[in-house]
């Protein structure tokens, strides 16, 4: 893909989330790689006055590098089209699909992709009673997540009715509705996906597949992810070679059920040889020293300065 060298790009990060500090790490990572390339490259704080500095700004690209909601889920995404920028990721209604984990599975379980039997619960339920409910369908090893949330942030394992007053309690700081899932024991494993070409029409394209590992008696939760030496990438994963051609197809496809653009990153936990759960796709993956993202691109032959060249390019070409 060639190189316009005379865009002029805003980078967007922070804001009030609870990923906000990690979404700044990732901005200076990705300004630092965008300006080999380019000579237009500034870096925004998302706020009350992002509007005002934009426009001031006039860039013909704003790249966000947001993690969570509002970043994430849509809201900022409709913020950039009402004030009528380009920019890189998702549009409205993917963004939402995607962050929304209970929407998500409805869409995957549409085309039949391998998902974890699961459960919704909300705000109103009486906990006693949801915790009886939840062993009965699911069993006492569970997972309880926030249904829109990022970076495992809210998310808690239990393997007991005991504990799942405080998971659910828990989850609930951060949101009304949660996703509780049967608690799947194997590998954490990642697909990148991105967007071939600059044609917005193109095809997608799997990235080498990474297994996660962690400490023993350990996962990969917020301080897994984002802290330097807590955990390893391994790639390509060793895994058999027609479980590898199946998670890819099945990352490729979750990303377009939901209608993602650009990029996506989809989890997975494998259980067995032939058995692989899909559990999520994240539309603005991190960009951080430490993210995944950025080492399936280079697995997949992409420097990280192409690979956000890459982006903005396809973003540029939208016009």
């Amino acid at each position: 893909m060639s190189i316009t060298q005379t865009l002029k790009i805003a980078v967007v990060c922070g804001g009030e989330s609870a990923e906000a500090e990690v979404s700044r790490v990732s901005a200076k990572g990705v300004v630092a790689a965008l300006k080999e390339n380019y000579s237009h490259v500034a870096q925004f704080e998302l706020g009350s006055e992002l509007y005002r500095a934009l426009a001031d700004y006039a860039p013909d690209v704003v790249f966000p590098v947001l993690h969570g909601p509002p970043g994430e889920d849509g809201t900022f995404q409709g913020y950039l089209e009402i004030l009528g920028y380009l920019y890189v990721g998702s549009d409205v209604h993917s963004s939402a699909f995607a962050m929304d984990k209970i929407v998500a599975k409805r869409l995957f379980a549409s085309i039949d992709l391998p998902l974890v039997e699961d459960m919704v619960i909300t705000s109103d339920c009486d906990v006693e009673q949801t915790v009886l409910d939840i062993e009965n369908k699911l069993g006492p090893d569970v997972v309880i997540k926030p249904a829109r949330q990022g970076s495992a942030l809210g998310v808690t394992l239990v393997n007991s009715p005991d504990q799942m007053p405080t998971g659910i309690n828990s989850a609930f700081a951060f949101d009304r509705q949660l996703l509780v899932e049967r608690r799947i024991l194997g590998r954490e494993i990642t697909v990148g996906v991105i967007d071939t070409d600059a044609d917005t029409n193109a095809g997608s394209a799997a990235f080498p597949v990474i297994e996660v590992t962690t400490p023993e008696d350990s996962w990969y939760d917020f301080e897994h992810r984002y802290t330097s030496g807590l955990s390893e990438h391994v790639m390509p994963a060793v895994l058999s070679a027609a479980q590898t051609e199946r998670l890819q197809k099945i990352a490729i496809k979750a990303h377009q059920v939901l209608g993602c653009r650009d990029l996506s990153r989809v989890d997975f936990i494998v259980a067995g040889d032939d058995e692989e759960y899909l559990l999520e796709v994240n539309t603005l993956p991190g960009m951080t020293p430490t993210s995944l993202y950025p080492d399936g691109a280079k697995g997949f032959g992409l420097s990280f300065p192409a690979l956000v060249s890459h982006l903005v390019e396809r973003a540029a070409n939208r016009r």
